[in-house]
């Protein structure tokens, strides 16, 4: 049917998409998606042989548009240039060091090498699963396949939110499958030959916090004596101390590959900062035997300060090092390991000692809003993934359900149900 002219003297209402032949033969189409930087309108052309195929593409470009996934005007950037914009100027402002760390390890090491010359605009998600066939194909870990797919994910979400691109390729694309590692918290025994051990030892009442009220590593090293109160037997966390890797320094010219040995280095290094998340700032109550403890490791700490002189730091660090400085997270996971093998129990992660704490609130059936608030969640699913049914609490269901369905030797049937006797 042929396209009816509009009447003389009157104009298409606003926004709405032409349609015509132009002088050479093709059919065009130019659709207004809104408004440029500079306050034009952003009138996007398509052309196609067919007026039926451009009326499709005008069609298209009207769905982005009142759908609100119009891409920004312009030639569409490279995934480099991209990726180099969100690591320096978004991720790096609004992530904690040690996440932008791991995301400037997958971008630089990774992504820019094996997608960095793609369009934003044109980056498929066959591309991004030959990256991880490459990267498997080297030996790499599926957990570093992972994190890259994860770090590519994040970064393009952020494109999608600022109109770079339409869609993220990542979410169709299909990452090797990760097998988690099996997490087997320590047992009540175990964890008591822990303590028994650690009670003998220096700063060893860090590793009783660890294994009763499950605080993270930061956290436990983070905390200073105005944050434990006595009274009220709680401790208040604030903050955590971390190390950070250490970042260039120079334009990259110095001929280093790590940023700890440039000239310029910096941002590495003990740090404090900000808990996980705002439910991470809490207050825990602290178990009679452990706040005993306490007092007595702040007893043994001022003698030491006595000792030291003036080579104290006083910085007040509930675990410092014998001159007051903070102990470093390094050391600190070192010592673990050193007191399982000395308590002769089997190797695991420092942060395995959580998941112990929060297996024990299952056991004691602490209600998972409570267990949130000592564990510092902010979400209720994380319950999946740190309390781990053990063994007694199995076989005790099992015992119930024996006795349920098939009762004990040693008690009595119960004749409820039995038919009654005839006289």
């Amino acid at each position: 049917m042929p396209r009816k002219k509009r009447s003389e003297g009157t104009r298409a209402p606003n926004m709405a998409a032409s349609i015509y032949q132009g002088s050479d033969g093709r059919w065009h189409g130019r659709v207004t998606m809104g408004v440029r930087d500079d306050g034009r309108p952003d009138r996007r052309h398509v052309s196609a042989k067919t007026e039926a195929e451009v009326t499709r593409k005008v069609r298209d470009l009207e769905k982005d548009r009142d759908a609100g996934r119009t891409k920004r005007p312009g030639r569409a950037w490279t995934v480099e240039k991209w990726l180099d914009h969100w690591l320096e100027n978004i991720a790096a402002g609004s992530v904690r060091p040690k996440t932008y760390a791991g995301y400037q390890t997958a971008v630089r090491r990774h992504l820019i090498p094996g997608l960095g010359g793609h369009r934003t605009d044109r980056l498929q998600p066959e591309h991004i699963e030959k990256l991880y066939a490459a990267m498997r194909s080297r030996n790499l870990k599926p957990g570093t396949v992972h994190h890259t797919h994860r770090t590519l994910r994040a970064a393009l979400n952020e494109a999608v939110r600022r109109g770079q691109i339409v869609k993220n390729p990542v979410l169709v694309a299909k990452p090797p499958r990760l097998q988690e590692e099996e997490i087997e918290p320590l047992t009540v025994v175990e964890a008591q030959r822990v303590l028994a051990v650690a009670a003998k030892r220096r700063n060893g009442v860090r590793y009783a916090i660890a294994l009763s009220i499950g605080l993270r590593q930061g956290e436990a090293l983070g905390l200073q004596w105005r944050d434990v109160n006595e009274e009220s037997s709680t401790l208040t966390i604030r903050r955590a101390l971390q190390r950070h890797t250490w970042r260039h320094g120079c334009s990259g010219d110095c001929g280093k590959k790590r940023g700890a040995d440039c000239p310029q280095r910096h941002g590495g290094g003990l740090a404090i900062v900000d808990t996980k998340s705002r439910a991470g700032r809490r207050v825990v109550g602290v178990p009679q035997p452990l706040m005993r403890a306490l007092i007595a490791h702040k007893a043994a700490q001022d003698a030491e300060r006595a000792a030291a002189g003036d080579l104290w730091h006083d910085e007040d660090w509930v675990f410092a090092q014998l001159t007051g400085k903070p102990l470093d997270p390094r050391a600190d996971y070192e010592e673990w390991r050193d007191l399982l093998k000395a308590a002769k129990v089997r190797a695991a992660r420092l942060h395995d000692a959580r998941h112990t704490a929060a297996t024990m609130l299952l056991v004691l059936k602490v209600p998972t809003r409570a267990v949130m608030d000592v564990m510092g969640w902010s979400n209720a699913s994380m319950a999946g993934r740190y309390q781990h049914v053990p063994a007694e609490v199995l076989n005790g269901i099992a015992g119930q359900v024996g006795g349920l369905l098939w009762g004990t030797e040693d008690e009595p049937k119960s004749t409820e149900d039995e038919p009654e006797k005839e006289e």
